[in-house]
Parts: structure tokens; sequence; C-alpha cells
């Protein structure tokens, strides 16, 4: 082993270390990062790298469209299209036995449609819709469950911030991973349907079925829901057929979201100010992430890791598709450990030179599509598996009579639902790349 392979593992632990004791992910890999390059070049080096590095990373035109998606987000939070989403989703399928939940999963992934962010759906959802399952008495881990597992809808179904900083890591079109995600999105929808049914039909009481509502109310929820279908096919129909880019796309967004809170009063001046001083502080926590992960993987790189490692599983002689299991597997894991922008930032300069060096069958451009939907599902388990958690800990916070314990076993038949959303995916990468190939050809 080299000198710079043994100073890059040691910086690993040190970083694994930094997380371990609750520092920032952004400065854990600062520090590392400047220390590495410093140790391994000296400092005049590390200085001259970041004279410059953090305008070289943020000028990049594709992160414009981050701050954009943020913003949509926190207005969407903050105009009320959750509850028309609920309101509709739950007179379409409220009155069947779990539909209030199956409602709220509907309405998680029409918010997600809007917003890009799995804590902001999980924590806007939660609140529209744990009211009206307490109202029709469903068992607690079910309602709450349902709500964590919702959340995760966030990350996947486009837009995704998670998505777009995966796309710039690796070089791939942004458009074109929106267009793999969408699938694989409405399998997540369907597959967490079906696990309603079955659990209410295991246990009729944990989700009984409430009266069916009457015409008038039913077609007057449903017209609420037209213009979240108004802004969801402006923006993601304007990417997909080629009118907009993801950053005027985004802009559209903006724009529409804040026409109709206005228009509905939601808008005033000091919920602008609150989604305009929410959406600078997480695009700043994403920036910092992102220079962080920078100045980690021009050390890692100098230090010959993620090298090191690609030729360590060429040389395994282990199949393509185990190792692929395996490092799913990994991602599963630090999934536990950190929130799953952190986790992107820091496992994918150490994966993806693995999985490029795989045979799959698969063109350059799309094994990145491919790998890339798997390791954002598998980082969608991480929100809601232990110790970390996040969206068990957001709804835990809103639910306080439904023990945290509780809320882990309701999410556990969504987090195995999950896995064969995983499994369903790897045997067919077609599901992810048919809409791309549709459109591009």
């Amino acid at each position: 082993m080299t000198y710079e392979i043994t100073v890059g593992l040691l910086g690993l632990g040190a970083l694994i270390a930094l997380i371990a004791i609750r520092i920032p992910i952004a400065y854990s890999m600062i520090l590392v990062g400047g220390i590495g390059v410093t140790v391994l070049n000296g400092p005049a080096i590390f200085m001259s790298q970041l004279k410059d590095l953090a305008y070289v990373q943020f000028s990049i035109y594709d992160l414009s469209v981050v701050p954009m998606f943020v913003l949509m987000g926190n207005l969407s939070s903050q105009a009320g299209l959750s509850r028309e989403l609920f309101r509709a989703a739950n007179a379409w399928v409220g009155w069947m036995r779990g539909g209030v939940a199956m409602s709220a999963i509907v309405s998680c992934a029409g918010f997600g449609a809007v917003c890009g962010s799995s804590l902001a759906t999980a924590s806007t959802m939660g609140k529209v819709a744990l009211p009206e399952l307490r109202r029709y008495n469903y068992a607690g881990s079910l309602a709450t469950g349902t709500l964590a597992a919702g959340g995760v809808l966030g990350i996947l179904i486009p837009p995704s911030v998670v998505l777009v900083i995966y796309a710039i890591l690796v070089e791939a079109n942004i458009v074109t991973m929106f267009m793999a995600a969408f699938l694989p999105g409405l399998i997540a929808v369907v597959l967490f349907l079906v696990t309603i049914a079955i659990i209410v039909r295991i246990r009729p009481d944990s989700g009984p079925a409430r009266d069916p509502i009457d015409r008038q109310e039913f077609w007057s929820a449903t017209m609420g829901m037209l213009p979240v279908l108004l802004i969801f096919g402006a923006v993601i129909g304007g990417i997909y057929f080629g009118l907009f880019n993801p950053t005027p796309a985004a802009a559209v967004g903006v724009f529409l979201v804040w026409v109709y809170g206005s228009i509905r009063g939601q808008l005033g001046l000091t919920q602008l100010k609150l989604a305009l001083f929410e959406t600078a502080r997480t695009s700043g926590m994403i920036y910092l992430i992102l220079l962080g992960a920078e100045m980690l993987k021009i050390f890692m790189s100098r230090g010959g890791v993620p090298q090191a490692a690609a030729e360590m599983m060429a040389a395994s002689g282990l199949s393509p598709l185990t190792i692929l299991v395996l490092l799913l597997i990994a991602l599963i894991i630090l999934g536990c450990l950190m929130d799953s922008l952190s986790m992107i930032l820091l496992a994918i300069p150490f994966f993806w030179p693995v999985v490029s060096e795989l045979d799959f069958g698969l063109g350059p451009e799309e094994l990145k599509i491919w790998f890339g939907i798997l390791a954002l599902i598998v980082v969608e388990l991480g929100l809601i598996t232990p110790p970390v958690g996040m969206n068990v800990f957001v709804i835990s916070a809103m639910a306080k009579d439904v023990p945290m314990r509780e809320t882990f076993i309701g999410v556990l038949p969504f987090f195995f639902a999950e896995l064969v959303r995983v499994g369903i995916l790897v045997a067919f990468p077609v599901i992810s790349l048919w809409l791309p190939r549709l459109l591009y050809g």
C-alpha cells in the first residue's frame, strides 16, 4: 500500500470519526480535505486550490436550479398546496378501508412533485394528514409509518434536489435523470398503496373505512387539485418536451406557485419572507456541503483511494451483480448514519468509479442513469431506518402520543416494499431507461 493511499484511508477514518461525534458533515469534509491535501502536497498547493475552488464550484450553471427548486418547495408549503392535494386524494380513495392512509401516500407523491424534498414532504403532509388519520381512529403505527414512508417519495419523484446533485457529480444530463426517475417513482406509489391494502386486510381495525362524501364535495375537491396539476405539468412537462431547461422550468414553477398562493390569499409578505429566508438557509447549507465534498474529492483523488477501490473490486473475482448489491447495501448502511444529500456527496465519488468499470451490457450514459436511480432509492431507506431515520423523527415530533418505536414498526412494511422495488429495478434496468430511450432514441 502506497503512502498516498494510506493517508487517504486515514483521512476517511478521520471523516467517519468526525461525523460520529456530530460535527456537521460540511465542516468535517472541509477539514479532512484541507488537511489531507496539505499533508500530501503541501500548504502552497492547498491555498492555491482554495483561492478559486468556491468560485469554480458554485459558478456551474446547473447548480442554479437548486435554490429555485428549494424556493418552489417552500412557497408550495406556505401556499396550501398540500391541503388541496390531500383533500382531492381523500375524495377519490378515502372511502376504502385504509383509504385515508392511501390518500396520504398519493398526496405525498403529488407534493413531492412540486417540492423535491423528502423532509419537507414528510413535515408538510404530516401537518395536513395526521389530524385526519387520528379522526378516523387509524392505528398509531400505520398513521405515522405511512407519513414517514410517504415522505421519501419527495427524493425521487422529479423535481428532486438530490437527483440534480447526483447528475452534476457524475456529469449526467439532469433532464434525462428526471425522465428516468418517473416510472420508478410511480412504482413506489403503487407498492406503498398495495402495502397499506395488505396491512388493513391483516388488521382491519388499523385502518377503518370512512363514509363516502357527496358528489358536490367530491367534484369540489377534485377541481381544487387542478392548479397543482397545472404547476406540475408546466414544470415537468416543459422539461420533458424540451420547452425549458431545468432552471427556467423551476423559475416558471416558482412564479405559478406564487400566483396561486397570492390568489388564494395564502402568500402574503410574511409568508414570502419565511419562504425566502428558508430557501437562503437551505441553499447555503447545500452549497457549503458541495464545497466540502469537492475538497474531499480532491484529497481522495490525490490519495488514489477511489482508483484503488475500483482496482480491488475488479480483482476480487466477484460478478458485477454481486458488487452492485454490496455497494447498495453499503449505501443503505451509510444512509442510516447521515442525511441523504451528504451521503450522495460522500459516497458517489467513491462508488461511481467502481460501478463505471463493471459490465452490465449498458453504455456509460445509461449506466449513470440506472445506478443513479438505484442509489437514490436506497438513500431513501436511510430516511426511515434507525438510528437517524430523519423522516421518523419529523413525524414523531408531530405525533407525540405515538412512541417512536411504534413508528419504526409502522415503516417496516414500507421498507420491505422499497426492497422489492430495488429488486425489480436491478432485474429490469429497462424500467429506468425506457422513458429516456423513448424520448431520445
